[in-house]
């Protein structure tokens, strides 16, 4: 694989510096606990009151933990093994390296633009810049003119590219069911927006994210060079997302959050998007 050094310096250092964020935010527990707070817009919030998320909401802070614990118990062990089996020079973990950097790389983008601030800002900003060109060199080393090749004829583009496509468009009906609603009735402010600027995730998820899947989706069902390099890869990062999603909802639903309809939806997808990975990297011909 090129670049096979400075790869795996990269990843070193995130699992190195990702290990220490994830476990502060799970097992720091200093403050005095939740509190009521006024948003600049008067709207009463929730404030977590303890540990590496005390000065975020409470909703929110749960759900950091809970992706902390996704990152540290499958994340990182699955980076480790990606990174084992692309230097052994196979195809398949070259994939899952870019895939799990992908998670590692929008998780800590989040991080850096939405989390309040605390003294792991330097260390979310150095997560988001060493997952950045990680996944750059690893999308590099590959091919393009040759990665067709890999893959089997009968491989099942049309199903894992309108997984994606289907994908995308429910989650921007989701996000869009929580956007428009107040600026149609007047309000314009969502319940959601809490005591934060503005709606980072939400405008991520539909400015870039969801985009990004229905081009790899297309391009992946008419078997295109690109779609062979985007589909799996977007597809790994998505089993990712959405199992972090999944552990999200279920730590709301413990806490006493209204999870429905997105407790049926979530854990579905996250099925199907492993399913799919898996159909996708068990059809490579060969390294």
């Amino acid at each position: 694989m090129k670049y096979k050094k400075t790869i795996s310096i990269l990843v070193f250092c995130i699992i190195v510096i990702s290990l220490l964020t994830t476990t502060k935010g799970i097992f720091s527990d200093q403050g005095l606990g939740t509190y009521e707070y006024e948003s600049i817009r008067g709207e009463t919030v929730t404030i977590y009151g303890k540990g590496l998320y005390q000065h975020m909401s409470a909703e929110v802070a749960i759900q950091g933990i809970a992706q902390d614990y996704v990152t540290l118990f499958i994340g990182i062990p699955t980076l480790i093994i990606a990174l084992i089996l692309a230097r052994k020079g196979y195809s398949k973990g070259r994939f899952l390296l870019a895939g799990v950097l992908g998670y590692f790389l929008v998780t800590y983008l989040f991080y850096t633009v939405m989390a309040m601030y605390n003294q792991y800002f330097l260390a979310y900003v150095s997560l988001m810049g060493l997952t950045f060109f990680a996944l750059s060199l690893t999308l590099f080393s590959f091919d393009i003119d040759r990665l067709s090749k890999l893959f089997s004829e009968n491989i099942p583009a049309k199903f894992t590219g309108g997984f994606l496509v289907f994908n995308a468009f429910s989650i921007a009906m989701l996000v869009l069911s929580v956007v428009v609603p107040p600026l149609l009735n007047g309000s314009i402010y969502p319940g959601e927006l809490e005591h934060y600027t503005t709606l980072i995730v939400q405008g991520m998820d539909l400015g870039l994210l969801l985009p990004l899947a229905v081009v790899s989706g297309i391009l992946l069902i008419r078997k295109k060079s690109f779609g062979y390099l985007l589909g799996p890869t977007y597809l790994i990062f998505l089993s990712f997302l959405m199992t972090a999603l999944t552990a999200k909802i279920i730590a709301m639903g413990i806490n006493g959050y209204n999870i429905i309809p997105v407790i049926f939806i979530i854990p579905t997808f996250t099925i199907i998007s492993i399913i799919c990975s898996y159909l996708l990297l068990k059809d490579i011909n060969y390294n």
